[in-house]
């Protein structure tokens, strides 16, 4: 037996309102859910985002899931075209969203940055792991 995918990714950030307006506004994600202070839910694609409040997560009794959490900054890549990466770069930086570094394989290209918490966020095509690129390429927006 073996799970079919990931349904669920999550971060945690110190100011989700910040958080949650950088990755509805600049990446463009849903939000689907939220609770003040406390979580912001986006759709991406067939997967969640999940942003949490460390602070509340790890010490909220309240809640149905187990109390969870982490330190420091956490790592997530999401899927694009590889042949849209050059508007993601244009569009991040229209942004103020600093690039830090590009990376160029045979498999496919990563582009890396930071999201308002620290966390480490990366643009690259599913294709750098053996995976279907999911998505046609399409102009920005």
């Amino acid at each position: 037996m073996r799970p079919d995918g990931v349904i669920e990714s999550c971060l945690y950030v110190d100011d989700l309102d910040t958080a949650a307006a950088f990755y509805g506004d600049v990446l463009g994600l849903e939000l689907v859910a939220a609770e003040v202070g406390r979580h912001a839910f986006f759709r991406c694609g067939a997967s969640m985002v999940l942003l949490f409040n460390p602070r509340r997560c790890a010490a909220d009794g309240t809640s149905d899931v187990p109390r969870h959490g982490a330190l420091g900054p956490g790592h997530l890549a999401l899927a694009v075209a590889n042949a849209d990466l050059a508007a993601w770069r244009e569009h991040l930086t229209r942004h103020g969203v600093a690039i830090e570094q590009i990376i160029e394989r045979p498999s496919g290209n990563s582009l890396y940055f930071r999201d308002p918490a620290g966390n480490s966020l990366e643009l690259t095509t599913p294709r750098i792991w053996g995976l279907p690129e999911a998505q046609e390429s399409r102009p920005w927006p």
